[in-house]
């Protein structure tokens, strides 16, 4: 077979870098929710199997990743329909979300996939754990499931903790014609940047189409002093001595200079070791 005219940008290439594929999987997600929300979250009774409540309690993890407490957030997909909860700020392996999602269920769709983030300030957010939950017939059948779930990870299948969801489910011909139009959105997607564009996150809208905003990238933040001087570093590492000087460092950078949460995140490290 012999390929005739300009060969595309891609051609024969690999890319390795994960902070591109973090990149291109994130952009994968905005353009399908922006696609479900410019159809306007319209459903057709015979394709609608009903209204799914997906409560995403809390997760017990087996390992917290990293020299700081882990920021866990949970991603979780039901069909084309892409939700988030907020972070777990701290949260290092006993995360805390108690957020409820309602979202419908297409007809033959049976199962949700979950995943588990840690938020990073620097780089693109780690993805630590997943599970492919099916739906308990017993949620199809009426009643509210509050159950653990297995979580996979770097540890191995089903080694990296456990998560705890209460599922409910209220059939089709239960729901009123007022239900049928687009709740409060409860999805909140991250920013997502691509060579020259910015890619603003969706807000909430009751009863209408959000509006998925495309905006220029902002101007490159003006560069700032370090947030920390070598008397700070080495105050702490009098307080400190069994901490390294770079970690410290690390500490001030991500605590932007404040000593206060320097010295509770030292803390809670040397409590650990």
């Amino acid at each position: 077979m012999v390929m005739v005219g300009e060969l595309p940008d891609d051609f024969l290439r690999v890319s390795s870098n994960p902070t591109e594929q973090q990149i291109a999987a994130d952009e994968r997600v905005a353009q399908i929710l922006q696609a479900q929300h410019q159809a306007g979250m319209s459903f057709v009774a015979g394709s609608v199997a009903g209204r799914l409540s997906i409560k995403i309690v809390t997760a017990q993890l087996t390992k917290n990743y990293g020299i700081m407490k882990m920021d866990p957030y949970c991603r979780i997909r039901v069909g084309h329909a892409v939700f988030e909860t907020p972070t777990s700020y701290n949260g290092a392996k006993l995360p805390s979300w108690n957020k409820c999602v309602q979202c419908y269920l297409p007809v033959g769709v049976d199962s949700m996939y979950l995943e588990i983030f840690d938020e990073r300030s620097f780089t693109v957010d780690d993805r630590i754990a997943w599970c492919h939950v099916t739906i308990p017939q017993s949620v199809l059948n009426g009643d509210v499931v509050d159950d653990w779930y297995p979580l996979s990870g770097r540890q191995g299948e089903e080694k990296e903790g456990m998560i705890n969801l209460v599922l409910s489910f209220t059939p089709v011909q239960n729901l009123t014609m007022g239900s049928f139009i687009c709740p409060q959105q409860t999805m909140v997607i991250p920013q997502v940047v691509s060579p020259g564009m910015f890619y603003a996150p969706m807000q909430p809208v009751v009863g209408g189409t959000p509006v998925y905003q495309t905006t220029q990238l902002p101007p490159a933040p003006v560069q700032q002093a370090p947030a920390y001087t070598e008397s700070d570093v080495q105050q702490m590492k009098d307080m400190f001595p069994g901490i390294e000087t770079n970690v410290i460092q690390s500490v001030f950078i991500a605590q932007r200079g404040n000593k206060n949460a320097v010295i509770n995140s030292l803390l809670s490290m040397s409590s650990e070791q």
